[in-house]
């Protein structure tokens, strides 16, 4: 299983942009899908997620009303649109994708599949 995270790149402080996130190699069931974001020297934090089952969306209290995940769980993909992007946000992205059925959970390690990451740089 891979997953091909892409959008990242360079913006300047409150501009938009659009993460995507892809699966390839063998078919998975995934119940949830995610985007975490680790900037240097510092721990992998939890962004945002979707649990296909509920229909649910979560986020972390530092994007919410800025980012929107959306995805399609038939092609295992997720979009992270980030509006009004400051330096705050400027980290590495990855997507995660959770297969054991046991809910969104903002730490890293109950997630099972992993992204290489794309990176986002805002310039202030």
């Amino acid at each position: 299983v891979q997953l091909q995270a892409s959008g990242g790149g360079l913006v300047q402080t409150g501009d938009s942009l659009k993460l995507s996130c892809v699966s390839s190699g063998r078919t998975f069931k995934s119940y949830a899908m995610a985007w975490f974001r680790q900037a240097p020297g510092k721990e992998r934090t939890f962004v945002a997620a979707i649990d296909w089952d509920e229909g649910a969306t979560f986020y972390a209290d530092s994007v919410k009303g800025r980012f929107v995940i959306s995805g399609d769980r038939a092609t295992n993909s997720i979009n992270l649109q980030m509006n009004r992007l400051t330096p705050e946000d400027a980290a590495r992205y990855y997507c995660a994708a959770e297969v054991l059925h046991v809910g969104v959970k903002e730490s890293q390690w109950d997630w099972n599949y992993w992204g290489r990451g794309t990176q986002v740089t805002v310039s202030s």
